[in-house]
């Protein structure tokens, strides 16, 4: 009986040395990964794309990379880093097309903010966001240039802003395409 109480606890304490041995290798593998991982982020994509406020296309040029991950082929997109301690960011683009989407993103990539362009009164692309402090700074008097802007309250510091568009079949194309780039970001 005591022999195989002794057997039993033997093999316990070597399930747990070699459970703990295992989880070390895994820890160290994840610590030296890291700075391979981290610079394949959304945010340093964009970083070596175009500076802050710079629209940049997702799915890159002629022959570029992809910067961000485009998953439905019906969609184009154009994302822009923005930095809220320099000022409310706003986005803006003119003209229509069938269907926009905008998505707010933390410098981390954890989505803050998502709407799409029946969420607007007449359909336009006027986007600003702004921290909380900022939002009651501008409310106390709200230039008439905002009345139709899209208020995007987002306590976060720094950001990425992608507008997706979609493009229905291959004539739109070109429409869509112009649309995104003319698309603005910056600093008011």
């Amino acid at each position: 009986m005591t022999s195989r109480l002794l057997s039993g606890g033997i093999r316990l304490l070597h399930a747990l040395v070699l459970g703990l041995v295992g989880a070390g290798i895994v820890h160290i593998a994840i610590l030296l990964l890291l700075p391979v991982v981290s610079e394949r982020d959304a945010w340093s994509r964009l970083a070596r794309s175009g500076d802050l406020y710079a629209v940049v296309r997702a799915s890159g040029g002629a022959g570029d990379r992809r910067v961000l991950r485009l998953t439905d082929p019906f969609i184009e997109a154009v994302a822009c880093r923005f930095d809220l301690g320099d000022g409310i960011a706003r986005i803006r683009a003119a003209g229509h097309v069938p269907f926009w989407s905008v998505s707010v993103y933390d410098r981390n990539g954890t989505n803050v903010y998502s709407f799409n362009d029946h969420a607007t009164v007449d359909g336009n692309l006027d986007i600003l966001v702004l921290t909380p402090m900022q939002m009651v700074e501008l409310r106390k008097d709200l230039p008439p240039e905002f009345q139709s802007s899209i208020f995007v309250e987002a306590d976060i510091e720094e950001g990425i802003v992608v507008v997706n568009s979609f493009v229905p079949d291959p004539s739109w194309k070109p429409a869509i395409s112009a649309y995104l780039k003319g698309a603005t970001c910056g600093t008011e």
